[in-house]
């Protein structure tokens, strides 16, 4: 289907909207215009099967623009709310849930997709979304441009976008990058690592892309991981343009791991009483989530062995968020090792001990998800109740 630009007014101010007519993209902020790729792996024959019913059914869904409204500050003490993001793998689309308390989560569309993964990615499906509100006021969004079930849902006709042999398990070209003033409407821009560096020509992937501001520079640092072709996952950081639609400094290490042929992934960064703690996965033997600590943003982070999490099974996809009015944090994580899986919890005040408080709907946890199942790999953020509001309105509520 064709597509056609509009002029939307929402809350009071005026959006110029690419407009989403089927089930492409277009008119978005790319990072780079790429002539076609010509290296995809070996094809399977073909697909026979219709689209998603989970993803075809999502409903209303988060706007696509070219451009935004300014950005206004919010002091953090009336960001008493939460906002979570999340995926689910058998969408491989985005989804918003809300929570007064911290504890209980509901999702916004009901436990269906706010931003269909089809519609804005090159393989067909997204992961890994991170959210960020910047000192601009705006909020910014990253998230892996990857469908790991790609063949099998009949999206890609390919297993990977590359041959595994050569670019490994899950390998990707770009990372997502979103932002918004609202929440509601947002820019998109797909960022090509491997053509927009030389020394990265050959990266494997580029998965789970967080953001932080970087005082320092005054830029939003994007950090992710990736590896050089089929080799170990390690995790870099980039500085990214004030648009937030390409990343504009080579990507560098930003911790050195002691054994560097053991795959470290999914950094997740937070400002800390002037510390950076970054909590991030080592995949040893067993895997494990690790906390390293440093007094500079993207480098000198120190290594420390310990097993953070409580799980006894594998998990992944740490954040650390803050309860309001508090000095307890709460680190959250992806427990893939159960079936189905789930998100776990644990709470912390000095960042040494970490106490269980269980998985979502588990007996005796007080984390509860009302409406939906099976969250992965997602993010907590801080939000105010009317900012909660105003996306339970636009989705139409908990329904």
């Amino acid at each position: 289907m064709p597509w056609v630009g509009r002029l939307e007014v929402a809350l009071g101010r005026a959006f110029i909207v690419t407009g989403l007519i089927g089930s492409a993209l277009a008119g978005t902020a790319v990072a780079q215009q790429l002539p076609p790729r010509s290296d995809s792996a070996k094809s399977a024959p073909a697909c026979s099967a219709g689209p998603n019913p989970a993803v075809a059914d999502g409903g209303r869904q988060l706007s696509i623009v070219s451009r935004l409204a300014p950005a206004h500050v919010t002091p953090a003490s009336k960001q008493s709310a939460y906002l979570m993001v999340y995926f689910k793998d058998d969408t491989h689309s985005l989804y918003f849930a809300t929570s007064r308390d911290g504890h209980a989560f509901t999702d916004v569309n009901a436990g269906r997709p706010i931003l269909s993964g089809q519609s804005i990615a090159d393989q067909k499906g997204v992961r890994d979304p991170h959210i960020m509100r910047g000192p601009d006021g705006a909020f910014y969004m990253a998230m892996t441009d990857l469908h790991v079930f790609g063949q099998r849902d009949c999206v890609r006709t390919t297993q990977w976008e590359r041959p595994e042999q050569d670019y490994g398990w899950g390998n990707n070209r770009n990372m997502l990058l979103m932002k918004s003033v609202d929440l509601l409407h947002w820019t998109l821009a797909k960022v090509d690592v491997s053509r927009l560096f030389p020394a990265y020509s050959q990266a494997g992937n580029a998965w789970a892309p967080e953001t932080i501001y970087n005082p320092k520079t005054r830029r939003m640092m994007v950090y992710f991981t990736t590896r050089i072709r089929n080799g170990p996952n390690f995790m870099v950081s980039s500085e990214a343009n004030p648009a937030f639609t390409t990343l504009t400094t080579v990507p560098r290490k930003i911790l050195d791991y002691p054994r560097p042929q053991v795959n470290t992934i999914d950094a997740d960064i937070t400002l800390v009483g002037g510390k950076y703690r970054m909590f991030y996965v080592a995949h040893e033997k067993p895997g494990s989530i690790r906390q390293a600590v440093s007094n500079q943003i993207d480098r000198g982070y120190v290594y420390d062995a310990r097993k953070i999490d409580p799980e006894t099974v594998a998990a992944e996809a740490p954040n650390l968020w803050r309860r309001h009015g508090t000095n307890t944090w709460v680190l959250m994580y992806d427990v893939f090792g159960v079936s189905p899986n789930n998100m776990g919890f644990a709470e912390t005040t000095d960042f040494v001990s970490f106490r269980n408080i269980g998985r979502f709907n588990d007996p005796g946890s007080p984390m509860k998800a009302t409406n939906f199942v099976q969250p992965k790999h997602g993010t907590v953020m801080a939000v105010t109740p009317e900012e909660a509001a105003r996306l339970e309105r636009y989705f139409g509520g908990a329904r």
